[in-house]
């Protein structure tokens, strides 16, 4: 099975991002791909709330959603959209960070909210606050596919193993970690923590992401694609690009058979 990652730069315009996004969904369906990803916050990225308040949209009609949808059903491809930020109906009027998973008939079969927020002090120039204007999600999420089961997270969430180990003894082939990373902690931790993952729990780990100036924010890029076993297939550096990488759904159950780390949990005490 052919995977194809899109790595993009999105604006704060959903419209031509929108535009951009199916162009490239087209590009990879043409090389092959049965199953395309996009990155975390494929719909806007913008550093002013009060402009996501004036373009973003509840799930129900947003425009993106659809689009997507149409052009996988069109493609007839398996979509993973990384990401959307969407209005919610919350009082307090934070955003959702949505992942969805789109069957090729266009029908979503899975959605997950972002679980852990980004609130952290990188340098004394480089801070973020994701929970001043995003509402973490609740709940782990698999999707069947013919291809595997998907275990669904979002950027900041590659940091807590254990939302991995459960996915992946809850019967995830596949983990996918959409991203808009910083620049900085990208260069320190991004691989080795995608490799991480992927050793820890014998699976594929597939993480398209943001890459370059956003107006106000830059995204480390690097989109990547690591094996069962650990190895890195495919680091799409920094440039905007389709990246195609061949899954092999055997290198799963062979990755597992030589250590089957995810059957030999104990209890304990302390400390």
């Amino acid at each position: 099975m052919k995977a194809g990652l899109l790595q993009f730069t999105s604006t704060d315009d959903p419209t031509s991002n929108l535009t951009a996004t199916r162009a490239m969904m087209r590009d990879a369906a043409g090389q092959g791909a049965e199953f395309i990803l996009t990155p975390e916050v494929t719909n806007c990225v913008s550093v002013s709330r009060r402009w996501q308040q004036s373009v973003l949209c509840l799930e129900a009609n947003d425009p993106t959603l659809a689009g997507l949808r149409a052009e996988a059903a069109a493609l007839g491809v398996w979509l993973s959209i990384g990401s959307l930020a969407l209005k919610t109906d919350d009082p307090d009027g934070r955003f959702a960070n949505r992942s969805f998973v789109i069957n090729p008939a266009g029908d979503i079969v899975a959605r997950y909210d972002k679980i852990h927020m980004f609130d952290v002090e990188v340098s004394e120039k480089e801070t973020y606050r994701e929970s001043a204007g995003y509402r973490p999600g609740a709940w782990a999420v698999t999707a069947q596919t013919p291809f595997g089961q998907l275990g669904l997270s979002i950027c900041y969430d590659l940091r807590f193993a254990y939302l991995f180990r459960a996915l992946a003894q809850a019967g995830a082939d596949i983990l996918l970690v959409p991203s808009a990373f910083s620049p900085v902690t990208g260069a320190a931790h991004w691989q080795p923590l995608l490799q991480a993952r992927a050793i820890e729990t014998g699976c594929y780990v597939l993480a398209a992401a943001q890459t370059g100036d956003h107006g106000g924010r830059e995204t480390y890029g690097h989109s990547m694609a690591v094996s069962p076993w650990g190895e890195v297939l495919l680091d799409a550096g920094t440039t905007k690009s389709v990246s195609i990488v061949d899954i092999n759904p055997h290198a799963v159950s062979d990755a597992r058979k030589r250590i089957a780390a995810l059957s030999h949990d104990r209890t304990f005490e302390g400390p």
